[in-house]
């Protein structure tokens, strides 16, 4: 499985942001995929995740203003960003798990900043 992340940037405090992650490669055996984030001096921490089933989760810090999704016909997972914080500041990563390994996209930076 090959991953490919993208749709960071700067945004203003309270801005939107949408971040994509396209997968190919054994994208059948996907059972779960998640964007996960890692700030400066912080532990990576994952922010949402959805599995095949379409069952989504999300970080205490992040309901109610991110969304995850997925369009299967395209093979992108997508995460909706809004009322953005500086504390969302970090590289955001793609991750999808197999039942036999997990398999990481490069980070995507978004900063949020006045």
């Amino acid at each position: 499985v090959q991953l490919q992340a993208y749709g960071g940037g700067l945004v203003q405090p309270g801005g939107s942001l949408r971040l994509s992650c396209a997968s190919s490669g054994s994208v059948s055996s996907i059972v779960f995929m998640g964007w996960y984030r890692q700030a400066p001096g912080k532990q990576r921490e994952l922010v949402a995740g959805i599995t095949r089933g379409d069952n989504t989760n999300y970080a205490d810090s992040v309901k109610g203003r991110f969304t995850i999704s997925r369009d299967n016909a395209k093979n992108t997972m997508y995460l909706q960003m809004n009322s953005l914080k500086p504390e969302d500041t970090a590289v955001y990563l793609c991750n999808a798990r197999t039942y036999s390994a997990p398999y990481w996209g490069q980070g995507t930076q978004v900063t949020v900043s006045s």
